[in-house]
């Protein structure tokens, strides 16, 4: 089983307008709706190809009852705790000449609500997957990952974290099985800008040293690198095509990489199904389906 969890959700407001002007009035061409939260993200895609998964979180509100709504119509397995007070937040993605993101800061979570979590993931079994991803609420500790990978990590569970910072170089001490971060986020923990898939070995090879087991690196049209805790490393070229939103493009990438992993154990055909996953994604409305991240698949593989 692959567990997700959304601690801070969202209702996704994407809207586009032609020309956008600042300061006044503008009217959109299309507005689209969905569920929104990294690890949503990763259970959605996870659901459409076929994996089992379970997603955890918080909800509050009309909001949060929108979200659930969505996971429903989609058929996305979840068993959020829903907040006594609140609303689940909107984010809103505005398409314009630039692709800009207004976020909201989400419900409070109580204590009680926090321990309703621990208990579901006490229901996680060795081998289990748990995927750690997105930002944490302001009424959490930021010690919350290290809190949970630290009280799970005896049971030999599969973490992998998807954050940035030192959210992300904090949890470099409980060994978490694969950190996605991208090359900009790779950088920022060393000062530096990457541009080069080699460049982005160097380092993601230094948070090995720091603790991390696998690393995937997403570098958007420069495609993606893979550093194994066995010393591989393997790089994989973009595909070539229209993004029309990279919203979730990340998260479909983790999603497809664990999905191919939890079936065959092989990190090179993970990455193949990670980076087809992440680029289906990208050129499509939604996140991808089965059938689009397949036919990119087919194409690495005959190659």
């Amino acid at each position: 089983m692959i567990y997700t969890l959304t601690l801070n959700p969202a209702l996704d407001y994407r809207i586009q307008v032609q020309d956008f002007k600042p300061g006044q009035v503008n009217r959109t061409e299309s507005e689209k709706i969905f569920a929104g939260g990294k690890g949503i993200n990763v259970s959605t895609v996870l659901h459409n190809l076929g994996a089992e998964t379970l997603a955890l979180g918080f909800l509050a509100g009309f909001t949060g009852a929108a979200v659930s709504l969505l996971m429903k119509q989609s058929g996305v397995p979840q068993d959020f705790i829903l907040l006594p007070e609140g609303n689940t937040r909107i984010n809103v993605k505005l398409l314009a000449q630039d692709e800009t993101e207004i976020n909201g800061r989400g419900a409070q979570i109580d204590a009680v609500s926090m321990q309703k979590l621990y208990d579901r993931l006490d229901a996680m079994q060795e081998g289990d997957t748990l995927v750690l991803a997105g930002s944490i609420p302001d009424s959490l500790p930021d010690s919350v990952y290290c809190d949970i990978m630290k009280r799970y990590q005896d049971k030999n569970i599969r973490f992998a974290v998807d954050a940035s910072g030192d959210l992300l170089k904090k949890s470099l001490a409980y060994h978490p099985f694969l950190i996605k971060p991208n090359h900009h986020e790779l950088g920022e923990l060393f000062g530096v800008k990457l541009h080069r898939p080699a460049e982005a070995v160097r380092y993601a090879q230094k948070l090995q040293e720091w603790g991390a087991r696998n690393i995937l690196v997403s570098m958007a049209e420069k495609g993606a690198v893979l550093v194994c805790e066995d010393g591989e490393v393997y790089q994989q070229a973009a595909f070539r095509g229209t993004v029309i939103s990279s919203t979730g493009a990340g998260d479909s990438m983790l999603a497809g990489f664990l999905a191919a992993y939890e079936k065959s154990q092989n990190p090179l055909q993970a990455l193949y199904l990670g980076i087809s996953a992440g680029s289906a994604s990208a050129f499509s409305e939604n996140l991808a389906s089965k059938e689009q991240i397949a036919e990119l698949f087919k194409k690495l593989i005959q190659n």
